[in-house]
């Protein structure tokens, strides 16, 4: 039955048991493609050998820094040079993570020039 105008909506609902699923996630950022996607596969294999589950990995939007700088700073002022940075990124889930799992995850030993973002939910 709807409600009539002026009248408080009548509202029937059944209350469902939800489950509390923590969530660990990891950003991977990275300036070279292969040494990202290779992190990521050393992650997931730490992760796997403590019977995690691993959702992932996903691709996000690679960020792209341009610059432009002159190429000479008096006569051939038109002349420019353009550089750009691209910052690869990747994202994984570890669902229901346990201590032994963040434990392995802080000691594991990534190349340089990757950066890892920890964030539970």
């Amino acid at each position: 039955m709807l409600p009539r105008h002026g009248e408080d909506k009548i509202v029937m609902s059944k209350k469902k048991e939800v489950e509390l699923v923590q969530k660990l996630r990891l950003r991977i950022r990275g300036y070279d493609h292969k040494l990202v996607d290779n992190s990521v596969k050393q992650i997931i294999d730490t992760a796997s050998r403590q019977d995690a589950k691993v959702v992932g990995p996903v691709p996000l939007p690679t960020e792209i820094k341009k610059y432009t700088v002159n190429r000479s700073t008096f006569v051939h002022k038109d002349s420019r040079e353009q550089f750009e940075l691209r910052i690869h990124k990747r994202m994984v889930d570890i669902l229901n993570p346990n201590p032994k799992i963040i434990e392995s995850l802080s000691n594991l030993n990534l190349p340089a020039g990757i950066d890892i973002e920890i964030k539970m939910i």
